[in-house]
């Protein structure tokens, strides 16, 4: 692209578009107005005292024709990153450092957007359906966005982006992994294809579909767990109880919780790694069946039963799965072979006990990047300050009014709940890399402190009235529900 006389040039972000009159540049963030960069999004303020629909007030800047008419903004609005610009190239001060007062104190927050080349998404998938092996690659499009890491108690977790992906590949990767993110992170569906697993469209707030079934709950624990709730419930109405699960398989007459309140022995006999009484591990391998295992017929993890340890004709077993979505009934016959029968109406509550204690089965989508690179020179003359004073809880951080937790250590490396932010919070560079709005709020004594940019410092009405780095309007709009 060559520097027309009827362009201009775009100084937001390090790719530097030329951006012809009444266009966008390749963010879709920044037009070109008149000759001049605007931000085409507006700054969305925050405030309790607003309906749910919001309104726009226009920005002043400079000598931008479309004035801020004066209309009333709330006292409690909080002006976030979002719309609000960038800091690039990071010598000059945040495009907002707003005065105000909390409780009678003076405090400062300064207000940027981020551009995040180390950035990453994790992925909290509640179900104990098998989604692939630990580290196998996760895929976007075909192009590789991530790996899947260490499973949790009754969730699957993702673990995509990375500046490796984002900047370390092809540019195919790049392009691809940043727009997998973006759609995450703005509560959007992305459908993501596991080496070795199955194919999960996951969306922020919503039930994972996992090869094209959505999941319905998570489990309610595993088999040892399962028992240690609901052994009493099934005292007197079966003789025994084996709860499959993928990580722990349960039996209820060896366990302890069994052996507390008095279960006899069945003389069953289960096929795995007998952990500890009741507790058995590898019964079968990870998969979509009982359990999250690939059991179809669960009477395969059961060996020969043991008349001379209480095994006999006319014992009752319940095979149930942990989440109650799997559960089978059975009758010992004269050879002692476990025969189907139907469920008893006792044992049906017992069941719909299980499944009622199981959560929703949802996608939770957090954002992690690291924040401690050149963008605190926006924020103060000397940047380590600002680290020290996040580390050390004298500033405040949120993204897009949300508050964020800071890993300990060095730098500014946060995570952020997605469903926090405002719709649509996060955009996009083409380096490629995602843009994540930033909020430093502390004492002003602090801010001037550490450095800060005391000659930036404007109150609410100067910031409404003389607008900020980028011309834009405003947008007031209700607090996110928490």
């Amino acid at each position: 692209m060559t520097d027309a006389p009827d362009k201009i040039r775009c100084d937001a972000c390090p790719v530097m578009c030329y951006i012809a009159p009444g266009q966008t540049g390749a963010c879709d963030r920044y037009a070109n107005d008149a000759g001049r960069i605007v931000r085409s999004d507006p700054v969305v303020l925050l405030s309790h005292t607003v309906d749910t629909g919001g309104r726009v007030v226009p920005f002043a800047a400079r000598d931008w024709p479309d004035m801020w008419d004066g209309s009333p903004v709330p006292a409690d609005a909080f002006v976030t990153g979002i719309g609000s610009g960038t800091t690039y190239p990071d010598y000059k001060p945040a495009p907002f450092i707003v005065s105000s007062q909390v409780d009678g104190a003076d405090m400062v927050t300064v207000v940027t957007e981020a551009i995040f080349s180390y950035c990453g998404v994790k992925i909290k998938i509640d179900t104990d359906r098998f989604l692939g092996p630990e580290g196998a690659v996760i895929r976007a499009e075909g192009e590789p966005v991530g790996h899947v890491t260490t499973a949790e108690y009754g969730s699957q977790m993702l673990s995509l982006g990375g500046v490796h992906h984002l900047t370390g590949g092809g540019k195919a990767e790049g392009r691809v992994t940043c727009a997998t993110m973006l759609a995450l992170c703005n509560g959007k569906a992305a459908e993501l294809v596991i080496d070795g697993g199955s194919t999960v469209v996951v969306q922020a707030g919503q039930a994972p579909v996992v090869d094209g079934v959505r999941e319905r709950r998570m489990r309610v624990g595993c088999g040892s767990a399962t028992i240690g709730m609901f052994a009493v419930q099934w005292q007197g109405l079966v003789d025994e109880v084996v709860v499959v699960d993928d990580h722990i398989t349960g039996v209820v007459s060896e366990h302890q919780a069994g052996k507390v309140i008095g279960w006899p022995p069945s003389g069953i006999r289960i096929k795995g790694h007998r952990s500890t009484p009741g507790r058995y591990f590898r019964v079968s391998e990870p998969g979509q069946g009982w359990g999250g295992t690939r059991l179809t017929d669960p009477l395969e993890i059961l060996g020969e039963w043991n008349p001379k340890k209480g095994a006999r004709a006319g014992l009752r077993l319940l095979m149930v799965s942990t989440t109650g979505e799997e559960f089978a009934y059975y009758v010992l016959d004269g050879d002692l072979r476990p025969i189907r029968q139907d469920l008893p109406d006792d044992l049906k509550k017992s069941v719909e006990l299980i499944d009622e204690n199981c959560e929703p089965s949802l996608c939770t989508v957090l954002f992690v990047g690291g924040a401690g690179g050149s963008l605190r020179a926006g924020v103060a003359r000397n940047p380590v300050r600002l680290t020290q004073s996040v580390q050390g809880g004298v500033t405040r951080l949120t993204s897009g009014g949300a508050a964020c937790f800071v890993w300990p250590g060095g730098g500014i490396t946060f995570m952020v709940d997605v469903l926090r932010l405002p719709q649509d919070a996060f955009g996009y560079v083409p380096t490629p890399a995602l843009v994540a709005p930033l909020e430093f709020t502390l004492p002003r004594d602090a801010y001037l402190a550490m450095g800060g940019h005391a000659d930036s410092i404007r109150s609410l009405d100067q910031t409404m009235s003389e607008g900020g780095e980028y011309p834009t309007a405003a947008r007031v709009a209700p607090w996110p529900e928490p």
